[in-house]
């Protein structure tokens, strides 16, 4: 078969010539090959790479495969064939060949069983042994559920791969994963049958011509760009999907996934990834690529659960009780409008808003990215005497406009009153202005525009860079972890929050407009009464509770909301002090607990008085300051460069003194305890703020320590029972001289220490923490719901 198809695509000059045929085959296998994916997009895909790829020199065979029988599966499969189509330009009479041949290399495949995917190795070996071609390589698209993904990952290693000499290629559609658990096990199942080099994680909007545009457009423009892509320039970034459809139809999917999950994980933070990651030196490097996208994502502020608004349309429950037979007073809080605000603590952007808006039953159907320049130009001349495209005094801004919406074509757009952009004349052409239209309140006459020379949709783009091996336009298993793990904590957060309820469509007016408000976002307007939907109780709902833990006083609420107190008890505490002494020494733990709370006093609290604060370390590991394990390090990275404190009001532990660390010789911890003594009065902290272990210990005080648990107030060396085994620790008595002692305790994971100490008295040397008792000042506990009621 194979032979007759390559003769007569020869005959009509589709092949240069014979001896060019010679590259090798490839075999293209379809799982999933009668579904709605490959329906509406994947077959006309690779159609349009096999018109591509026609003369390249390599021959091509496509499998169609699903669980279906033979018969029924090949019918269902040829019938939409038939309705695969050229594009445009293409000329009718090689149209017909191009797509007879098409269909004559295309057969269906019942691929169940073990043995189903031996017959088709088989198979294509005999073929390919039959016509004296040599193999080049597989491409197994999996347009089936993720949960089929391990066992026909199973079947492909074990007895279908190609022989040695010859590439997979293995195509993998989202979801991956429903958060940063479910991916990391997925993950680690495909690894166990697949290279990473191997694998293809689709995010289709990867494909989409105005995205695929972001980072070759930043690099052919770097002599515009350099001197503006930056905090000092830019006003706010936005990317926005927004859709006039609902859920109906697609329920079940929604209800486990919801708007963050199904665009906001993935396309939208994809889309800002391009936008605020440092360009590489080498772009056409796919590992540079990923690795600067990684660095954007590591310095991304973590998500709060202010960090987003949420909404719902009115229509979504009655569809759920509809197809999922649900109950009908069942009420979901999945969200189908979400915005975020994402920050970075980048040299480059922070300070900067970004801002990402999805949502179905919205007022149209339209996706960008915009990047709102600064402008502090004040035009004296009246504006109908102005240049109108070039005056200063207009918005300024460069749109990535993905499709639909007025403009319906995917387009560059660049305000004439920044710079004509280069573009490459072969794939983009300035498209002429239209006095009708206008993009964010401006006409087209205002903006250089660009658009496509040839539109692709978007599959077929990506197609075509899985046949090229183009690596950089796809999700690998370190970019997928990393997303999933800045999202995770927000989806966690906001899970039991009830979204706000939108009617659905232009009647949204402004219910859904929403601000910058302290480091999050807020809705602009209150919700109406009328929407309002009574549901339970949620968490939320539940005040802190203030009792007593250990004698002492205890304050307790889910952990966001506790946090939220803890700061703003530790800024008023810090105003008093301020008042009193005109000075705030603040003494801070490490470890993990505390760096919500870091986070949170940076973004939300801009008027604790830093200027007058001075910080200390309650302990510290005994490695040097720029080590990942370093206290200080965590302490800098999530507070300290964020805010104004005075240089030489930080105060980081003596631990590597002499290029040797925590040398009883060198006299660190003593050097610790001087410095203490000659700035603090009485050596009596303001503020001591502590953790606890499951062991009992607190600061670096462990239970049957040798010394720190009593004594006169110093500063000690101590063993961990955990590496890094030394460290540098304020002892028991010192803190006890402090004012205030504030010690948190977060998760589950603290419950039985935290019931343990509820019942024991004062046993420092087989629990630390039960000898933290100020003298003469207060003890205050805030222990979330979590550590508390387990």
């Amino acid at each position: 078969m194979l032979g007759r198809v390559l003769c007569m695509v020869l005959f009509v000059g589709a092949f240069p010539s014979p001896a060019e045929a010679s590259q090798g085959h490839i075999s293209v296998v379809l799982l999933g090959a009668t579904g709605d994916l490959a329906k509406k997009y994947l077959w006309q895909g690779l159609f349009q790479l096999y018109m591509d790829q026609v003369s390249s020199g390599h021959s091509f065979t496509f499998h169609g495969a699903a669980l279906a029988a033979l018969e029924p599966g090949q019918r269902l499969m040829f019938d939409v064939l038939k309705k695969l189509s050229c594009p445009p330009d293409e000329a009718p009479d090689r149209c017909a060949v191009l797509k007879d041949q098409f269909l004559k290399l295309s057969q269906y495949h019942q691929l169940k069983t073990a043995e189903n995917y031996t017959a088709l190795s088989r198979e294509i070996e005999t073929l390919l042994r039959q016509e004296g071609l040599k193999e080049a390589g597989r491409i197994f698209y999996f347009s089936v559920p993720p949960f089929a993904y391990t066992e026909i990952a199973r079947h492909i290693n074990s007895s279908c791969r190609p022989p040695a000499g010859a590439w997979l290629r293995v195509v993998l559609e989202k979801p991956f994963g429903h958060d940063l658990q479910s991916a990391q096990q997925l993950a680690a199942e495909l690894a166990g049958f697949f290279r990473e080099e191997e694998m293809y994680r689709v995010d289709h909007y990867l494909g989409k011509q105005a995205v695929a545009h972001i980072l070759p457009f930043r690099d052919q423009n770097r002599q515009f760009l350099d001197p503006i892509w930056n905090r000092h320039h830019v006003e706010r970034v936005e990317v926005v999907l927004k859709e006039t459809v609902d859920a109906k139809g697609r329920t079940s999917f929604y209800e486990q996934y919801g708007v963050i999950r199904d665009v906001l994980q993935n396309h939208l933070t994809e889309a800002l990834m391009f936008l605020i990651m440092d360009l590489p030196a080498n772009m056409s490097s796919a590992h540079e690529v990923v690795q600067h996208k990684l660095q954007a994502f590591q310095s991304l502020w973590g998500l709060e659960r202010s960090s987003a608004v949420l909404g719902q349309y009115q229509a979504y429950d009655s569809q759920v009780q509809e197809e999922l037979q649900e109950a009908r007073g069942y009420v979901s809080t999945t969200p189908t409008f979400a915005g975020v605000l994402i920050c970075s603590n980048s040299l480059r952007w922070e300070g900067v808003p970004f801002l990402l808006t999805s949502g179905k039953a919205l007022d149209e159907r339209v996706g960008y990215a915009r990047v709102l320049f600064k402008n502090r130009a004040y035009c004296t001349q009246s504006g109908a005497l102005r240049d109108a495209g070039h005056s200063q005094c207009k918005p300024k801004q460069i749109i990535f406009h993905f499709g639909h919406g007025a403009l319906n074509t995917p387009a560059v757009l660049v305000s004439r009153n920044l710079f004509q952009p280069v573009m490459p004349k072969d794939s983009w052409k300035e498209a002429e202005a239209r006095s009708d239209l206008h993009v964010f309140g401006q006409p087209l006459s205002d903006f250089y525009m660009y658009s496509p020379v040839k539109e692709r949709d978007a599959y077929s783009v990506l197609i075509s860079h899985i046949y090229h091996g183009r690596k950089d336009f796809f999700i690998t298993t370190e970019n997928l972890l990393a997303s999933w793990a800045f999202w995770t904590p927000l989806l966690d957060s906001t899970s039991r929050q009830p979204p706000r309820l939108y009617p659905g469509g232009v009647e949204n007016q402004h219910l859904l407009d929403f601000e910058m408000v302290s480091g999050g976002v807020a809705f602009t307007l209150a919700e109406p009464a009328e929407l309002l939907n009574p549901s339970g109780q949620m968490p939320s709902d539940f005040r802190a509770i203030q009792s007593k833990f250990r004698q002492s006083p205890l304050v307790s609420a889910w952990a966001e909301d506790l946090i939220s107190q803890l700061a703003s008890d530790m800024e008023e505490a810090a105003v008093r002090s301020v008042a009193r002494s005109g000075q705030f020494h603040l003494a801070l733990s490490g470890g993990s607990s505390p760096v919500v709370l870091f986070q949170r006093l940076a973004r939300h609290h801009y008027s604790f008085p830093w200027k007058h604060t001075h910080v200390w370390l309650v302990d510290e590991r005994c490695v040097p300051l720029t080590d990942s394990e370093s206290n200080f390090l965590g302490l800098h990275r999530h507070l300290l460069q964020h805010v104004r404190v005075p240089y030489f009001n930080i105060h980081p532990m003596p631990v590597h003194l002499n290029r040797r660390l925590c040398v009883e010789e060198d006299r660190g911890a003593e050097l610790y305890a001087k410095d203490i003594v000659a700035l603090v009065a009485n050596a009596s902290f303001d503020l001591v703020l502590l953790g606890m272990g499951t062991d009992g210990h607190t600061a670096s005080l462990f239970p049957r320590a040798e010394n720190g648990l009593e004594g006169a107030p110093t500063v000690v060396l101590t063993e961990s029972p955990v590496k890094p085994h030394q460290r540098m620790s304020l002892s028991l008595p010192l803190i006890n001289r402090a004012r205030q002692v504030f010690v948190l305790v977060l998760g589950k994971g603290k419950h039985d220490i935290t019931t343990l100490l509820s019942r024991v008295g004062h046993e420092p040397r087989k629990w630390p923490i039960s000898g933290v008792s100020p003298s003469s000042g207060q003890l205050v506990w805030y222990v979330d719901y979590e550590a508390l009621l387990g």
